[in-house]
């Protein structure tokens, strides 16, 4: 397993933010530089959301049009170096949606992910037999084939909660009773995922806390599933914001603005407040676990 496998995602992202500020400090519009450029506008929105790579050439003609200083264009270009590094992710082609690579890479740079899960287990905590069957589910047409790719993906995510170089991140995950409680096919293969997430609660770096559904509503209980992101510092570079993704079977949201972040942050304590401790939790998920199999 690679030590350093958040491949370019983090790199793209920090150029797209500097290349918009400078942008935006130089008075320029999106269609202006679009225009002066010759591409399209949304080749510039792509950049600088940090979806697609950047040669380091394309940057310093941006920075020459914004009139960055040379000490700025030459550090956006060798940033733009950066984005040409490859994730382990790559390598599995089309088993992943497009939209799904950017949050793979996140992921994997993160130093803290937190998860409030209101419907499914989280991935990076799924046995086998769940993640099987919730792919079978999400798309019946699916080949065999493709089927295990999708599998290995998933299980490869989780190596990071085992990483050694960089540290792994740590995970807290918050999980309503409702997750536990809809079941897979196979009863066995479900008491066997929920023995796993009391296994799991007694790493260093994982917490799992349960959400039982006798204790009521918490704030914005609405908003339902989410993941909150939170990033290292990076010596000599801003770190990169907090993150807040959301997905459905067609797209992802990812939202960065300090609001934006705030507000979800503000929904996790609710249900935080809520959620029973790491023991208890523990507890209650092993002896549901013993009802499936009864």
């Amino acid at each position: 397993m690679p030590t350093e496998d958040h491949g370019s995602t983090v790199p793209r992202r920090q150029l797209g933010r500097y290349l918009r500020r400078a942008r935006e400090e130089a008075q320029v519009t999106v269609k202006a530089a679009a225009d002066a450029l010759e591409w399209s506008t949304p080749r510039i929105w792509r950049i600088e959301n940090g979806t697609v790579g950047m040669r380091a050439l394309d940057v310093k003609a941006m920075c020459e049009l914004y009139e960055a200083s040379p000490e700025l264009t030459e550090a956006l270009m060798a940033l733009a170096r950066e984005t040409k590094a490859k994730g382990w992710w790559q390598s599995y082609g089309d088993a992943l949606p497009s939209w799904f690579e950017l949050y793979v890479g996140l992921e994997a740079a993160a130093s803290r992910i937190r998860y409030l899960q209101s419907d499914v287990v989280p991935g990076l905590l799924q046995t086998k037999a769940y993640t099987r069957e919730v792919i079978a589910l999400d798309d019946p047409d699916l080949e065999a084939e493709e089927q295990e790719r999708r599998l290995a993906v998933r299980l490869e995510r989780q190596n990071l909660l085992k990483r050694k170089l960089p540290p792994a991140p740590t995970l807290e995950v918050i999980l309503s009773e409702a997750v536990l409680r809809r079941s897979l096919e196979d009863r066995e293969a479900m008491a066997g995922q929920l023995r796993y997430l009391a296994e799991v609660n007694d790493l260093p770096n994982v917490t799992v806390r349960l959400l039982k559904l006798e204790f009521g509503l918490h704030r914005w209980v609405a908003a339902g599933s989410f993941t909150i992101l939170d990033f290292p510092k990076e010596r000599g570079r801003e770190p990169e914001p907090s993150t807040v993704y959301t997905d459905g079977p067609t797209g992802a949201l990812y939202l960065d603005k300090p609001r934006e972040v705030h507000s979800y942050e503000s929904i996790w304590i609710g249900a935080s407040d809520r959620a029973l401790n790491e023991a208890e939790s523990s507890r209650e998920i092993r002896a549901l676990a013993e009802e499936y199999v009864l």
